[in-house]
Formats: structure tokens, sequence, C-alpha cells
């Protein structure tokens, strides 16, 4: 193939916190700040689909077919936004509960700690009776039911 023409575009941390870095850019009428944002709008994308694959298991399906393994990333990208619009509203502005290690202090929330949230409602809050109802059903203390509900939140 020939080659092609590109505008480069050379970003800089005046604070020398990261490296300099190049855009590269086929469109050459491209403002440089068009190009930046450009750049700024796919990182969001990036952090999305990378929170996909380490949570859902995109891209490490193994079905028998290929219409199969067609099918299962946008099945998960889908599942992504549920738990994303569902988590939204289930915070409704408050912070989203965040776990953290001794070893790996984090200031926000991930896509896990999303998760975990997800799954506690769904478990806790919603009405999944497996049980029939009557008197001879053992009585779990709140606390503890809370509790086991948060660690299975978060291991599952």
């Amino acid at each position: 193939m020939p080659p092609v023409p590109l505008r480069w575009v050379l970003i800089r941390d005046p604070q020398g916190a990261f490296a300099p870095q190049a855009l590269l850019c086929t469109q050459l009428d491209a403002l440089p700040k068009a190009i930046l944002a450009w750049f700024v709008q796919r990182w969001q994308l990036e952090v999305t689909l990378e929170e996909c694959r380490t949570h859902l298991g995109m891209e490490t399906q193994r079905q028998w077919s290929d219409r199969a393994i067609l099918r299962t990333t946008p099945a998960l990208l889908s599942l992504f936004s549920l738990v994303t619009l569902l988590a939204h509203q289930l915070l409704a502005g408050d912070a989203c509960p965040t776990r953290t290690a001794a070893w790996y202090p984090k200031a926000r929330p991930t896509f896990s700690d999303t998760l975990a949230l997800v799954r506690r409602y769904l478990w806790t809050e919603t009405d999944f009776v497996l049980s029939p109802p009557g008197d001879d059903r053992p009585q779990i203390p709140r606390a503890l039911a809370d509790h086991l509900a948060d660690l299975l939140a978060y291991a599952a």
C-alpha cells in the first residue's frame, strides 16, 4: 500500500508528570484542537472496553460457531450498559460504595464496585423468593445476611 500523509500533533505536559505523546491523524486539514478532542473521546471508549474485557469476559468467548461469537460481544456490551444504567438509578446522585485494600487504594469506584452494587441490590432488595412461605424456615440475623450478601456480591 502506498504511504499515507499524516498530520502530527505533539502534546506535552507542562508539569512533566506525563511523557510527551504524538497524535497522528490522516485528515490533514484537521485542527490540532480537534485531533486532541478525538483522542480524549476515544479514551473513554478504551476504558469501557477494558472494563468489559476484565469483568465480563469480552473477547474470551469459547463458542463453537462464528455466529455465536458475533452475538456474544454485543450482548456483553449491552450487559455493561444495563449494569451502568441500573447503578446510576440506584445511586441517585449518591457516591458508589468503593471497596479498597491496604495495598491498592483507589479514589474512585471501578466497574467491579458498580457490579457488586447491582448484584447486591438484585439479591437482597428484589422479590427473589425461592422458598415456600412457612414458619419452619430458619431466620438469619439481618446483619449476617447483609454481610454475606456484600461478600458474595464482590466474589461472584
